[in-house]
């Protein structure tokens, strides 16, 4: 067993973060006579698996359901989680891609780069939406709102 500065140490944290993960009720640490927390193993491999997950970009409440072995969204939001991580990492690659090209191109000014503009040809003219940006079909309301009322395929200005 060892302390909640013990175990804040061993992950590089402060304690405050581990006393909210207990507040949110993703620890749930033991408590000596003096009502001192007391971390054991499990509890650290909680912590573990938390850190890992916020590094792949879930949410408190996501991993609160990951690690719930009686929640019923558990597949869910792990199947959703996965298509987050799979839209990212092509997001990632394309932008791996779009540095490449930007490291290579003999064009010093990339924006007059013939082959960059023909990769954001479909934004420039309205065809696609910007990566990020919220996809009109995912989000009616923007329909008639968003970028000036422009409507579906309309791209941001930002």
């Amino acid at each position: 067993m060892i302390s909640i500065g013990e175990a804040a140490a061993r992950f590089g944290l402060d304690t405050h973060v581990l006393r909210h993960w207990e507040d949110v009720g993703l620890l749930r640490p033991e408590r000596d006579a003096a009502g001192r927390r007391r971390y054991v193993d499990p509890d650290l491999v909680r912590i573990a698996v938390i850190l890992r997950s916020k590094d792949a970009g879930m949410s408190l409440e996501q991993i609160g359901v990951l690690l719930d072995e009686q929640a019923p969204s558990r597949h869910r939001v792990l199947e959703d989680h996965i298509g987050e991580l799979d839209r990212r990492m092509a997001e990632m690659e394309r932008s791996r891609e779009m540095t490449l090209h930007a490291l290579n191109c003999r064009s010093h000014d990339i924006t007059t780069c013939p082959r960059f503009r023909a990769i954001v040809g479909g934004v420039l003219d309205g065809t696609v939406v910007w990566p990020g940006e919220p996809r009109p079909e995912d989000h009616p309301e923007h329909l008639s709102t968003a970028h000036g009322g422009a409507g579906r395929g309309a791209a941001s200005t930002r």
